[in-house]
């Protein structure tokens, strides 16, 4: 087994839905799906939750995750950035555990449909491939040269990416990918000591859309509630 630290962020307060990371989806919390998920793939000693809230903590708990801080009011702001809390949550387990971890991989508790398989073999992608850091994305259903546009300060409507050539067809344009914030990986180092998710040497490992649903709304919730319903898997 690799040295690598699991940690799943999973604050209170969320906006779009109310307790989201607690709610019961197909018959329990949402988080527990991402707890097992992470159990499942036997690739950690340690599955860490970084949380603000006593409520998550205890669902955590019953699920087998752990829980050794209760994560600042900073931390758990709107203005805390995300690289942030992850960042937090790395430091402290190394102190807490007294040891370094090599890598760390934050699984998102609102991506519930990602697989056993996505956690390993976004892992062993990143291994082969010997990259900073990685994340998941799934292929855009529309195309930024095509669908993406923006409105100026004088109203002018154009479209958000052009390319120097004319292309007339969707099948020409480069390759675009929509992230699903569902897996990430990084290597200590790159962790402790970057501040972007984007660097030179990020690898790219591609989900499908069925997989790729992050609840952030009363829709995506339901949406997500009919595909469990539908597959046996989940």
């Amino acid at each position: 087994m690799s040295n690598i630290l699991c940690t799943i962020c999973a604050r209170s307060g969320s906006k779009g839905i109310k307790n989201k990371n607690i709610r019961e989806l197909n018959g329990k919390p949402l988080i527990a799906y991402t707890i097992e998920q992470a159990k499942a793939s036997g690739l950690f000693e340690h599955i860490v939750i970084s949380t603000d809230s006593d409520d998550i903590a205890n669902v955590a708990k019953e699920y087998g995750a752990e829980i050794f801080f209760k994560r600042s009011e900073e931390m758990a702001s709107d203005k805390a950035g995300k690289l942030d809390v992850i960042k937090d949550a790395f430091e402290k387990s190394e102190k807490y555990y007294n040891k370094t971890f090599d890598y760390l991989i934050d699984l998102d508790a609102t991506a519930p449909l990602r697989i056993v398989e996505d956690i390993i073999n976004s892992f062993i992608q990143f291994r082969e491939n010997d990259n900073d850091n990685l994340i998941t994305a799934m292929p855009s259903r529309r195309s930024p040269y095509f669908n993406l546009i923006e409105i100026d300060k004088n109203g002018k409507i154009y479209l958000s990416k052009k390319l120097d050539v004319g292309i007339l067809r969707r099948q020409d344009v480069p390759k675009s990918y929509d992230m699903n914030a569902s897996i990430y990986i990084w290597k200590r180092n790159i962790i402790l000591n970057e501040n972007s998710l984007f660097l030179k040497n990020t690898g790219l490992y591609i989900m499908p859309e069925e997989r790729s649903i992050d609840i952030d709304t009363e829709l995506d919730f339901k949406f997500v509630e009919f595909l469990m319903k539908n597959k046996k898997e989940y």
